[in-house]
C-alpha cells in the first residue's frame, strides 16, 4: 500500500509540475520542475517513505521496463539493418562530445581559480 502511495506522490508532483510548466509559460518542461518539487516534498516524512518504496519496487523490476524498447528494436530489425552503423557512429561520437563537454565544464571551474590565486 505504501507502494501505491509512492506512486500517487510522483504523479502529484509531476501533474504540479506541468500545471506550472504550461500555466505560467515557463521555459522549463514539467516533469522537470515536478522533480524540483519532490527534492523539496523528499524533506518530509510523509513524502520520502512512500516514495521510498515505489523506487524499492521499480527498480526491482527495472528490467521489465526494457521490453518495450527491446521489442521495438525487433520490429525495426530492417531499419537498424540500413542505418545501423550510422546509428552507431552517431551515438558515439555524440557520447564524447558529451564526455568532453563535461569535463571541461567540471575541470574549468578549477583551472578559472588558479589563474586567479596565481595573479
Amino acid at each position: 500500500m505504501k507502494g501505491l502511495r509512492g506512486m500517487a506522490w510522483l504523479l502529484v508532483f509531476q501533474s504540479v509540475g506541468e500545471l506550472l510548466s504550461r500555466g505560467l509559460s515557463l521555459p522549463l518542461p514539467g516533469p522537470v520542475l515536478g522533480m524540483m518539487l519532490m527534492l523539496a516534498g523528499l524533506r518530509f516524512e510523509i513524502v520520502r517513505e512512500p516514495v521510498s518504496a515505489c523506487a524499492n519496487f521499480l527498480l526491482a523490476h527495472l528490467s521489465l521496463l526494457f521490453v518495450p524498447v527491446g521489442v521495438g528494436v525487433m520490429t525495426h530489425l530492417a531499419l537498424l539493418g540500413q542505418y545501423g552503423g550510422r546509428m552507431l557512429f552517431v551515438i558515439a561520437l555524440s557520447t564524447w562530445i558529451g564526455l568532453a563537454v563535461t569535463a571541461l565544464v567540471l575541470f574549468w571551474p578549477d583551472r578559472h581559480a588558479k589563474s586567479t590565486t596565481d595573479a
